[in-house]
């Protein structure tokens, strides 16, 4: 990978495909980002702007963009994902014979892949042939408008090979972005993908009403049920106390700006699953991934009551006020146990 000033492709113009493009742009590369969509690769050109995304933020001079994904990869040596994760293996192909011979891919997607329960650095693998140790994943409590606005924040660049996170590292390193490496790829990315719908879930209870007692009793138990299940999978448990863990939990369930709290908030107010797609462009990961986590923790016998009852919120066979009941009347038992 080259120093700073290299150019780095980005793969998806959403809002934090788009705000971690200011941050690599902050440190000091030229950044190409692939639009889906013609129009908003013309905003940012002419505009400077993501105006359906990031709405009010000025974005550097070095980051271009592009609806050609040829145009996108040409000379990159590091490809960042910041697609929706469950369309992922469907948009890989499209991208895989434009990318640089040795590039690396760096993972901005939270989420485990229905169907096959593959993390996102898995369906990478598969999909491109691509060795793990090519690919990363940033995790971290990061809420994309508060990153656009270069508000302080810490995240972790892991990727199996420590050499390639501490060069990665090096280059996401901006005056407001602070990276740390871990080698622990996996837990990494099952803090990201749970706390998706753990935050749901809190918007739920914020939805129906509720305050903080509530709010940090189903922030805690969330927390010990991604660390169970990450754990049964081979996870260092002290990820989970870390930035991709605990951090990113907290921000997400905490924060307004969070979509996926926002979107169990909407459900406790009592719009459904499709009124609430319907009126969004932007995606709740959450609500895709509870069902393909769920089925994971049943597969390999792991208890995760939060997970299971916002999987049946989703599909419609239980409400957020039962949910909420549903969490009182468990059987009580040791914390820790």
């Amino acid at each position: 990978m080259g120093g700073s000033g290299s150019k780095i492709a980005v793969l998806g113009a959403g809002s934090w495909g788009t705000a971690f493009s200011i941050v690599l742009a902050d440190a000091g590369n030229d950044v190409s980002v692939w639009a889906r969509r013609e129009e908003v690769a013309t905003a940012i050109n002419e505009r400077h702007e993501n105006v359906d995304y990031l709405p009010g933020i000025e974005l550097p001079r070095t980051i271009t963009s592009t609806h050609d994904p040829e145009r996108a990869l040409a000379g990159a040596d590091v490809v960042v994902l910041a697609v929706p994760s469950q369309s992922l293996r469907e948009n890989l192909p499209t991208f895989l014979p434009f990318v640089e011979k040795d590039a690396v891919f760096v993972s901005l997607m939270k989420g485990v892949e229905l169907g096959t329960l593959k993390r996102m650095s898995e369906v990478v693998a598969e999909v491109g042939d691509i060795s793990p140790d090519r690919i990363a994943v940033v995790s971290g409590p990061n809420l994309a408008r508060e990153i656009a606005r270069r508000e302080p924040a810490a995240s972790v660049v892991a990727c199996t090979d420590e050499d390639v996170a501490n060069l990665l590292q090096a280059r996401v390193h901006s005056p407001a972005f602070r990276p740390y490496t871990s080698i622990d790829v996996l837990g990494c990315e099952f803090g990201g993908a749970y706390k998706n719908v753990v935050a749901l879930c809190v918007g739920m209870a914020v939805g129906l009403g509720f305050g903080d007692n509530t709010t940090a009793s189903l922030i805690t138990r969330g927390l010990a049920e991604t660390a169970r299940l990450a754990m049964n999978q081979g996870a260092n448990p002290l990820t989970l106390m870390g930035l991709a863990g605990l951090g990113d939990l907290v921000a997400t369930c905490s924060s307004p700006l969070s979509r996926n709290r926002t979107f169990g908030e909407k459900l406790g107010q009592g719009m459904s699953v499709e009124q609430i797609y319907a009126s969004t462009r932007q995606v709740a990961e959450g609500a895709k991934s509870c069902s393909s986590l769920r089925a994971l923790a049943v597969a390999t016998g792991v208890e995760t009551p939060i997970v299971d009852a916002v999987d049946e919120v989703v599909l419609g066979r239980l409400t957020t006020a039962q949910l909420m009941d549903a969490f009182i009347s468990r059987d009580t038992k040791a914390e820790l146990s």
